[in-house]
């Protein structure tokens, strides 16, 4: 397989750019970042001096302008559809950022734009991408855990009223959702990639504390494909931090609790009683100490590319956990469990995240 390298530009310069030009910077030579995007001139010209490249204030120029190979959108959610659609229409690959559109209305037009273009678009959920998350894959793909049976998805975060001072966070048109949306989506996308397809979700979404269109807090229970169970929770209320992922499995407990990103230091095994080997193969061969983060995505994105082949997260993948949120919300608003492929191209709940509108919309 031979490399190329990837003239890479980076579309909205607000905290999580540098995130991305940092990734760019680690790849090894392997991608390089070219210019800088923001419709706010100040902003695109700080960030542009930071990694020395041209700013630009519209992608509509940038692609006029530049030979780009993979363009890193990192703009507010509202933007992220119509911006990848125009990429797609330009025959350049994107890297968006979560979610990667409002609805699935939105993102059933980019699946049908990427299938008349010659380039892809991958979604950011870089903590299936960690060392750990990888092995245990491995080690559940192989037969070493035992079949699933339990596990449990927390999110519990904070975001005083500060945060929402922001103008499009909080709202249904700007960021799509609440914390189900912007915040435990990258916990219960990880969930979803080791466990597989989910098939059956009971919700419940409220707004207990923060003056927002969206809600604060969500519940859901799942049922898997696999015939596992699974709780998951995303709060934005949560003063002591944490994001957890456990799975009880017939041989082993495997649990993670980090923050905003992990190391295998934040992995444990516990092993059912006559299956102590678990925990020795699961150190086999040492542990890691590579972060979780968009280094390690953008890794797999540029080998995808260098094969030839859509790179990961396929839109076919951020579908499936964007069909979770939209089910979560309707079940939630709607009192009823949904089930995988429910949500049709005419339901509510496909044209927007809050369907017919969320219980507290009047108050």
């Amino acid at each position: 397989m031979s490399q190329r390298h990837y003239r890479s530009a980076v579309v909205g310069t607000g905290g999580i750019a540098t995130a991305h030009a940092q990734a760019v910077a680690g790849s090894g030579g392997r991608a390089g970042l070219v210019a800088a995007v923001d419709v706010d001139p100040a902003r695109a010209e700080s960030f542009a001096a930071v990694w020395q490249v041209p700013a630009y204030s519209s992608l509509t120029e940038l692609l006029r302008e530049e030979q780009v190979d993979l363009v890193h959108l990192c703009t507010p959610p509202l933007l992220h559809a119509p911006l990848a659609l125009e990429c797609l229409e330009a025959g350049v690959t994107v890297l968006v950022e979560k979610p990667p559109a409002l609805s699935l209305a939105e993102l059933d037009t980019l699946i049908e734009a990427e299938n008349r273009s010659a380039a892809h678009m991958a979604t950011v959920f870089q903590h299936r991408f960690g060392p750990g998350a990888a092995r245990l894959r491995r080690m559940m793909a192989a037969g070493e855990l035992g079949r699933p049976l339990v596990a449990t998805c927390l999110t519990q975060w904070y975001r005083g009223d500060a945060y929402f001072e922001v103008p499009w966070r909080g709202t249904w048109e700007s960021e799509g959702g609440g914390p189900t949306m912007g915040h435990g989506i990258h916990q219960f996308d990880l969930l979803f990639s080791v466990l597989g397809p989910w098939r059956e979700v009971s919700g419940l979404a409220v707004r207990q504390a923060r003056d927002t269109q969206t809600e604060d807090v969500s519940m859901a229970m799942v049922t898997f494909e696999s015939g596992a169970v699974a709780s998951v929770v995303n709060s934005l209320l949560s003063p002591r931090e944490t994001s957890v992922l456990r799975f009880d499995f017939e041989r082993a407990t495997v649990e993670l609790e980090h923050l905003y990103g992990y190391t295998d230091a934040d992995w444990t095994v516990t092993p059912a009683p006559g299956h102590e080997d678990v925990a020795k193969r699961w150190a086999a061969g040492g542990l890691s100490t590579d972060p979780s983060g968009h280094r390690g995505q953008l890794a797999a994105v540029l080998d995808a590319l260098d094969r030839g082949e859509a790179p990961p997260v396929t839109l076919a993948d951020a579908r499936r956990t964007m069909e979770f949120v939209a089910a979560l919300y309707a079940s939630a608003f709607t009192g009823e469990r949904v089930t995988s492929g429910q949500i049709g191209p005419g339901s509510p709940f496909a044209r927007r995240m809050d369907g017919t509108g969320a219980p507290w919309k009047d108050r």
